[in-house]
């Protein structure tokens, strides 16, 4: 099966995985900017297929993280991974975008057997789930996702660029201090699953809160 994976709940990143490839990974894309996904989403894909020699009819399906993350940013990538798979007449899947720090940490000599996952919601929160890890298995998600304050979160070992923010009150791991989602762990995590048979989700976001941009109310007219 021939995964296209996106993700925008942090940085814009894309990757293409299979189960025929060495590591399943044909090729991947990542951009260290959180705030410019529309500009540079689209064109990274672009020169990511070409460079793998692959176009929309040899994609099997496409899985999405779907945060959470901010609105702006969450939805760039949603809106381009519906846009291709109506396109190419594919199947798409959502994928909560922590499930791909979750799945690095798993396969890092830093896993452990209960663990948070921790990524930037701004507004000095942060975004977070509770997983857990039995030997062989993938991570399993216990709780989550939120959005809370750091000194809310429970007493665990925390993985993700969240973490790295508020290291002193949270057990963040040094070797992921500056971690985001990024699409091919996430595209890794759904190969893994839909191979066992298991159901992913649709593509509704996860906002967890109200966008910041409001529509403006009507005017009153001038007397």
């Amino acid at each position: 099966m021939l995964i296209l994976a996106i993700d925008t709940s942090a940085v814009a990143s894309a990757a293409l995985v299979s189960d025929d490839a060495p590591e399943s990974v044909l090729a991947s894309f990542a951009t260290a900017d959180t705030r410019s996904h529309a500009e540079v989403l689209a064109p990274g894909i672009d020169a990511m297929l070409s460079e793998a020699g692959v176009n929309g009819a040899d994609i099997d399906a496409l899985v999405v993280g779907v945060g959470p993350g901010p609105f702006t940013g969450l939805r760039s990538g949603i809106a381009t991974a519906r846009t291709l798979a109506f396109v190419w007449g594919k199947p798409l899947h959502g994928l909560m975008s922590l499930d791909a720090v979750a799945l690095e940490v798993a396969e890092s000599t830093a896993a452990v057997p209960e663990f948070l996952v921790v990524t930037d919601a701004r507004r000095k929160e942060v975004y977070w789930a509770r997983y857990s890890l039995a030997d062989g298995q993938l991570p399993l998600l216990q709780d989550g996702p939120h959005v809370s304050f750091a000194a809310a979160l429970p007493d665990l070992p925390a993985f993700g660029a969240g973490a790295g923010l508020y290291g002193d009150v949270l057990k963040a791991h040094p070797e992921f201090a500056a971690e985001q989602p990024d699409a091919l762990y996430l595209g890794q995590f759904a190969l893994a699953r839909l191979a066992s048979g298991e159901a992913l989700l649709d593509s509704t976001p996860l906002y967890l809160r109200e966008s910041d941009a409001q529509v403006p109310g009507p005017r009153k007219r001038a007397l």
